[in-house]
């Protein structure tokens, strides 16, 4: 309650704020939030729950991924200051509160230890990132990607309802504190499958994917941003928290047919990569590809397995979130984001390349970058579970060095259009924004235990 009441306030405050200050004061506010939620760590600083009130708790796993959500907003809100000089105020005030509303329910979300009150903040970020995608989309396709966006969620999310329901009518606990320590013996794997389903579509992991790409492609930048560096975690933290009750059943029945097919359908999506012209579209389908491979890690239930899901889901997060908004400062350049339109735009923006690289490194996994102690972790703990995985593990490695590399090559090198050569320097608040996402990564190289389990 400590988080959500300022930011209840900010909405209101919003409302009321002079129509020329609308984002500059609506920025510095909730930047305020994050600031505020640094503090959460001194309260959760080890393995142990750490009680706000009889509903809200915070831990490891759930602090680290609150502050990447406060951090985020007002990132994404600065992101989005040249698209908002083009709508009117009340448009921008709405925009803003969308924004705050989804933000909120991410805090309850990561916070709470109630399942039913997970469930109904786990949902209510559809409505307003809807919203996002329906009225501020792109283009006119954004009504259909919209409409994926529903079907996808609502359609796994019953099954999960479902669950918790009987979870309830059953007499198990419902509160998530004591519901490791409830015995899951006779938890039926038709029961966990369904409990799990949300979770793999909101990752997603292949086959379950298609609203993502179509999703992320119509979205506005800040929907695009959120999606993949908050709201995609929400899979992940949720089958975090519901491993241990599902243990005995999904590692008996369904964690060797879940770890195979999500390695496996890790490689395809980064073949899919490859054969990307839309820069948006690669960076998504990238997304889903490293969330496939920290699904197939969690699946195996070794310590370094959730170790390495925490690392992979801020570390993926901040990059991720970073590659959109890279995606975003050449397309308002441009007016396209094809590759090859795009091409060696770099030419007239001299501090790109410098981002790109970092990034796109990140995004690689090389090291010391984080992503790279996650992902090493990640497959450590898939290699332990079976040798056989070597080789999806092999040729993913490769697949997405090969498409990662490509993205930079074709951004930052060689010849241009001639469209393309232009004095277009990014701007002070392009700076920070793209600063603000390097910030945290590098610290996470120099204080790695931030987000350590």
């Amino acid at each position: 309650m400590t988080l959500i009441l300022p930011i209840i306030g900010i909405i209101i405050s919003t409302w009321i704020t002079p129509n020329n200050k609308i984002s500059e004061t609506s920025i510095i506010q909730i930047s305020m939030i994050f600031l505020f939620s640094c503090f959460l760590y001194s309260g959760s600083n080890n393995v142990n729950w750490s009680h706000l009130s009889s509903l809200l708790v915070l831990d490891n796993i759930s602090t680290p991924l609150i502050i990447l959500s406060c951090w985020l907003i007002p990132v994404t809100l600065l992101a989005s200051v040249n698209s908002f000089s083009k709508t009117n105020n009340n448009s921008q005030r709405t925009f803003i509160s969308f924004n705050l509303i989804i933000l909120i329910a991410l805090i309850i979300t990561f916070s709470t230890s109630n399942l039913i009150l997970f469930f109904l903040a786990f949902e209510a970020t559809l409505i307003p990132t809807l919203l996002l995608i329906a009225r501020w989309g792109m283009q006119k396709e954004r009504i259909e990607a919209s409409y994926y966006f529903v079907f996808y969620t609502l359609i796994s999310s019953l099954p999960l309802l479902i669950s918790l329901l009987i979870i309830y009518y059953n007499d198990f606990n419902i509160n998530i504190v004591s519901l490791n320590w409830t015995p899951s013996n006779i938890i039926s794997p038709s029961l966990t499958l369904f409990c799990i389903l949300a979770f793999l579509v909101k990752v997603p992991i292949f086959t379950f994917h298609l609203w993502l790409p179509k999703a992320h492609v119509e979205a506005p930048v800040a929907g695009s941003m959120i999606l993949a560096a908050i709201l995609l975690k929400m899979g992940g933290y949720g089958f975090i928290r519901l491993y241990l009750f599902f243990w005995e059943s999904l590692t008996n029945n369904i964690a060797p047919l879940l770890i195979f097919y999500c390695c496996w359908g890790g490689v395809l999506t980064s073949l899919i990569c490859i054969t990307q012209t839309d820069l948006k579209s690669l960076i998504a389908y990238s997304s889903v590809s490293h969330m496939s491979f920290m699904i197939a890690n969690l699946a195996t239930g070794t310590e370094w397995a959730l170790k390495a899901g925490i690392i992979i889901m801020i570390a993926h997060g901040i990059v991720s979130s970073a590659l959109f908004a890279l995606a975003n400062i050449f397309y308002e350049r441009s007016g396209s984001r094809t590759l090859l339109i795009n091409r060696s735009l770099k030419t007239a923006i001299g501090l790109l390349p410098l981002f790109w690289l970092l990034f796109v490194i990140a995004n690689l996994g090389l090291p010391p970058l984080p992503n790279a102690i996650g992902e090493i972790l990640a497959f450590s703990s898939i290699l332990n579970w079976s040798v056989l995985s070597y080789w999806p593990i092999v040729i993913g490695v490769v697949l997405t060095s090969v498409f990662s590399l490509t993205i930079y090559q074709l951004l930052n090198s060689g010849w241009s259009h001639k469209w393309n050569i232009m004095n277009n320097n990014i701007n002070e608040r392009e700076n920070l924004m793209i600063t603000l996402h390097a910030l945290p990564l590098i610290a996470l190289v120099f204080i790695p235990n931030l987000i350590s389990y």
